[in-house]
């Protein structure tokens, strides 16, 4: 608890706030690995939750799943006096590759409201309770999905309960989706509905594969988490795909990304998309208030041949990142359940670190919550390139929140992924620093009264 206390004020004094550490501390010290273990028990224990399995059955399929996760979920409501809203949103799913004929669906979703100007701000974090086994079209056989991905709707339900009882600046969404294993269904549903309705989502991180700290060479790491953080990916497909007039999302979800996005890329930002940003808050969150415990940000959607539920929002211009356990050991995942040669196949409760999933949840929680009482990024943010000068100055459009008390200039080498320096320049919308922009890439973040930076804002150039 020492160290744990020296990482918080560590993190207070850096990317998140200078004040009020002791709710932060209080969340960490009360995820429960012993709960989290019980959940993913209980999830393995309805045999299979395919997407296509039994909906009717009060003890096996994904029915009996989901109306145990809503039941969980409305008892962490109530403990929680009723401001965590807790509601099934059903969709019916059109028959397609993965789906035989038209199919009800059904997203769990929390909702815990945000207060005062930042309540706008939409923070989503989400785990898939479908199951699968080696073949991806049977319902009917067993499919426990111990790690996959019973192991991150666990989490993402001990997220829900622990922070049920505080109060943030910005909404909280806290989802368990279905179909992820038929093509990221239940995230792609809500991802669309959200675009639709314009709202705005600031975060999404999804949890995937997060049970296990131990490879299938013998790889052990119980302290490192892998994110993978990449918006370039996605924009670049929906791009080329609408130039070649193959558009694949429509047109008022592409004109939005344009709009919003499209100019970062022309001003060199590839590698500072608000995707970019989640990443860079998240690994300094979890690691200032995890000593020891580090969060390997790679800029990749995804591994390869794989993919999650973050992709749907990526795809509709929102910032969304994967955690992943740091190794995988194939022998569990996707695969029937039996014993060949001696080696025991398929994704069991015994193959999942309880512990592990507690400190990922723990890694989730402090960029979360830090997050959540930050403010909104920047906007209007200009980096003066009209003359030839070594001197950077750098101005944005004043926020109207009025827990703003200022502003932070961050900065890195060109071939550093994350910030490296910072200089807080109080509640100015300008500010010159003697520093060639030739040199290092700058970031304008929005700091609290409470001492919280949210997401650096990208520069783009003035003429």
């Amino acid at each position: 608890m020492q160290r744990l206390a020296c990482a918080l004020l560590a993190l207070l004094a850096t990317t998140t706030s200078r004040a009020q550490p002791d709710d932060l501390q209080a969340m960490l010290t009360e995820v429960s690995p012993a709960r989290i273990e019980a959940r993913i028990r209980k999830l393995v224990s309805f045999g299979t939750r395919h997407t296509l399995s039994d909906i009717a059955s009060d003890t096996r399929g994904i029915g009996a799943a989901r109306r145990w996760i809503t039941s969980e979920l409305q008892a962490c409501a109530k403990a929680s006096g009723g401001r965590l809203q807790v509601e099934e949103q059903s969709f019916i799913e059109p028959a397609g590759p993965r789906v035989p004929q038209a199919t009800e669906l059904v997203n769990v979703v929390a909702t815990l409201p945000g207060r005062g100007a930042g309540k706008a701000r939409t923070l989503v974090v989400s785990g898939h309770y479908d199951s699968r086994n080696s073949d991806v079209m049977d319902s009917l056989g067993e499919a426990p999905g111990a790690n996959d991905d019973a192991s991150g709707t666990a989490a993402v339900m001990e997220l829900a309960c622990v922070m049920a009882g505080r109060q943030f600046d910005a909404t909280l969404v806290f989802m368990a989706v279905p179909g992820e294993e038929q093509g990221l269904l239940g995230a792609a549903q809500w991802a669309r509905e959200a675009r639709a309705a314009g709202v705005n989502v600031e975060a999404m991180i999804t949890n995937d594969i997060i049970g296990s700290s131990r490879g299938d060479a013998g790889q052990h790491d119980a302290r490192r988490l892998r994110l993978f953080a990449d918006g370039l990916d996605p924009l670049v497909r929906l791009l080329t795909q609408a130039q070649a007039n193959r558009p694949t999302a429509d047109a008022k979800t592409l004109a939005a990304m344009q709009a919003e996005l499209l100019p970062l890329l022309q001003a060199g930002g590839n590698e500072d998309l608000p995707t970019h940003q989640l990443g860079r808050h998240l690994k300094a969150a979890a690691e200032a208030a995890m000593p020891g415990f580090t969060v390997q940000l790679i800029q990749r959607r995804d591994r390869y041949l794989r993919g999650g539920d973050h992709i749907p929002f990526l795809e509709r211009g929102y910032a969304a990142v994967r955690f992943s356990e740091p190794f995988e050991n194939f022998a569990h995942q996707h695969q029937n359940p039996r014993t060949e040669g001696g080696t025991v196949y398929g994704d069991l409760p015994e193959f999942v670190d309880f512990a592990y999933v507690a400190d990922v949840a723990r890694a989730n929680l402090a960029g979360l919550a830090t997050l959540a009482w930050a403010p909104a990024p920047p906007k209007g943010v200009r980096l003066d390139a009209s003359g030839l000068t070594n001197d950077s100055t750098l101005e944005w459009t004043a926020s109207d929140d009025p827990e703003v008390a200022g502003y932070r200039i961050v900065w890195r080498d060109t071939d550093a992924a994350t910030w490296q320096q910072s200089k807080d320049v109080g509640r100015v919308t300008r500010a010159t620093l003697p520093i060639s922009k030739d040199n290092v890439v700058f970031g304008v973040q929005a700091v609290s009264k409470k001492g919280y930076a949210g997401l650096a804002s990208y520069p783009l150039p003035k003429r």
